[in-house]
C-alpha cells in the first residue's frame, strides 16, 4: 500500500468514527439540565428576573419593622435617636445607689476593675502628657448624649438594656451633676440632653480628612 493510500484510509476511518459519535444516543448525563450561576443567583442578579429567594436553601426571611426597631437604638452626638421620657437628679441618685454604686462607687469613684465615672481633673486635658491620668465623664467625654447611648446598650452590667428611658435620663442627670456639668434643678430629656455642653467639648480636633493616599 502506498503512502497516499494509507492517508486516504485514515481519513475515511476518522469520518466514520465521527459519524458514529453523531448518531450515538444521548445518555442521562447528556440530557441533564445545566444549572448556571445566573439561574442560582439571588433576585436582581438573575437576567431572567426570577425571584429565587424562597428557594435559597430555605434559610432566612426579611426582618420585620419591629425587629429592625429593636436593634436600631443608636444615639449620636446631635441627639438623634433619643426617645421620649424625662429624668431628674433626685430620682437618678436613688437609681444609681441601687443599680450602679456596687461597681462604680457611691460617688462614681470606681471600684476596681470597674472604671471611675466622676472627676473634673485634669482641666487642661493633658492626657497625652501623663498616661496615668484617668479619663472620666466630666474631664474627657465630648458629648452628653453618649451617656444615653452607652448606658442603654451596656448597663447595668448584669442586666443591660433593662432601664426605662425615664430611669436612664435620671441616672444621666445624677452623673452630670456629680461631674459639675449641670445643677440639680435641670430636667434631662431628649431636648435638654443634646444641649448640655461638656467640659471637653472643644478639646477634640474635628476629623476633616477626605481620603486619598494620605488618609490613615
Amino acid at each position: 500500500m502506498t503512502m497516499r493510500s494509507e492517508v486516504a484510509s485514515l481519513s475515511l476511518f476518522a469520518l466514520a468514527l465521527s459519524a458514529c459519535e453523531t448518531k450515538r444516543e444521548p445518555t442521562r448525563a447528556d440530557s441533564a439540565p445545566t444549572v448556571t450561576v445566573a439561574q442560582s443567583a439571588p433576585q436582581g442578579d438573575s437576567p431572567r428576573g426570577v425571584d429565587l429567594r424562597p428557594h435559597y436553601r430555605g434559610i432566612g426571611r426579611p426582618a420585620t419593622a419591629a425587629e429592625v426597631r429593636a436593634w436600631n437604638i443608636d444615639v449620636n452626638g446631635s441627639g438623634t435617636g433619643l426617645p421620649g421620657g424625662r429624668g431628674t437628679y433626685a430620682r437618678g441618685a436613688q437609681l444609681y445607689a441601687r443599680q450602679c454604686a456596687s461597681c462604680h462607687g457611691a460617688k462614681g469613684e470606681g471600684i476596681a476593675p470597674n472604671p471611675r465615672l466622676v472627676g473634673t481633673e485634669p482641666s487642661d486635658f493633658s492626657f497625652g502628657k501623663d498616661q496615668k491620668l484617668v479619663k472620666t465623664i466630666g474631664n474627657y467625654w465630648p458629648y452628653a448624649t453618649t451617656l444615653y447611648d452607652y448606658i442603654n446598650r451596656s448597663m447595668p452590667f448584669n442586666t443591660p438594656g433593662s432601664l426605662s428611658p425615664d430611669n436612664l435620663y435620671s441616672v444621666i442627670a445624677f452623673l452630670l451633676v456629680e461631674n459639675r456639668v449641670i445643677d440639680t434643678s435641670m430636667v434631662i430629656d431628649a431636648h435638654s440632653l443634646p444641649r448640655v455642653r461638656m467640659p471637653a467639648r472643644d478639646k477634640f480636633v474635628l476629623d476633616d480628612r477626605k481620603g486619598g493616599t494620605t488618609f490613615r
